[in-house]
């Protein structure tokens, strides 16, 4: 059953994310281009920040350092109190595979693999006997309304129904951390309230989440709102009031 894979609300370190004094640069010299700059931040077990500001601010760079997919040119990040900026790619892979769950942008579907077999493999990739990462892909595919998926392959889906399938994938196993970047762009505004009633649902559980939305009515669901420009974080919000940070005057 996928209530064998939740997340354990009780005990463990007291921030589920840690990013102190992070900064990723690109490039030396002349042709040096900072992404981010001295980026402090906590998320806790239990809530869901969003992660807003223009294109090109660094949202999605912020992401992928705090979910081990890139590393930071300097700083520190720790999941579950584990610092991972100073990992190799394996053992980054390691911690996504049990720790972090993934909604990339572009979905990143094995179009080789059936539906229900990509939402499985972070789980029999961690050695999950098959039978029981199928089960608990099918109960993920379910809560974002694609059990009918199952057998489908990712070349004769719709892009919303791939982004339904990437977002259980997401869901799936024994995540304490959930980080989604534009998990609602290729979606209705119907289904993507479905989406984040799962992701909101998952959060109030005792999972941590991060969530990068342009959408200020997305962000709303979240506890905080952290805005970036050029690299920096400029300013936070909480609860319904992303809406007027947006409309408001910039720092």
């Amino acid at each position: 059953m996928l209530s064998d894979f939740l997340v354990d609300v009780g005990g463990g370190p007291a921030h589920a994310v840690e990013l102190i004094g992070v900064g990723r640069e690109h490039g030396s010299g002349r042709g040096r281009v900072v992404a981010l700059a001295d980026i402090d931040l906590v998320v806790e077990r239990g809530e869901l920040v969003a992660i807003m500001g223009p294109s090109g601010s660094g949202k999605s760079t912020l992401l992928n350092i705090a979910g081990g997919i890139d590393t930071p040119t300097m700083g520190r990040v720790l999941i579950d109190g584990v610092d991972i900026a100073g990992m190799g790619p394996r053992e980054r892979a390691r911690i996504r595979r049990r720790t972090v769950g993934y909604v990339f942008q572009n979905f990143n579907l094995i179009s080789s693999l059936s539906a229900v077999e990509n939402v499985s493999l972070p789980l029999e990739l961690d050695a999950v006997p098959v039978s029981r990462a199928r089960e608990a892909a099918q109960e993920a595919m379910a809560e974002v309304g694609v059990a009918d998926l199952v057998g489908r392959f990712p070349d004769d889906m719709s892009g919303g129904q791939v982004q339904r399938v990437a977002i259980a994938r997401a869901l799936v196993g024994q995540r304490s951390v959930l980080m989604a970047d534009e998990p609602t762009g290729a979606l209705d505004s119907r289904t993507g309230d479905l989406v984040m009633t799962v992701l909101r649902a998952r959060v109030d559980q005792g999972a941590a989440g991060l969530l990068v939305t342009h959408d200020a009515r997305f962000a709303a669901w979240a506890d905080r709102t952290i805005f970036l420009r050029d690299g920096r974080l400029i300013d936070e919000t909480h609860g319904d009031s992303a809406e007027s940070l947006l409309s408001g005057p910039l720092p």
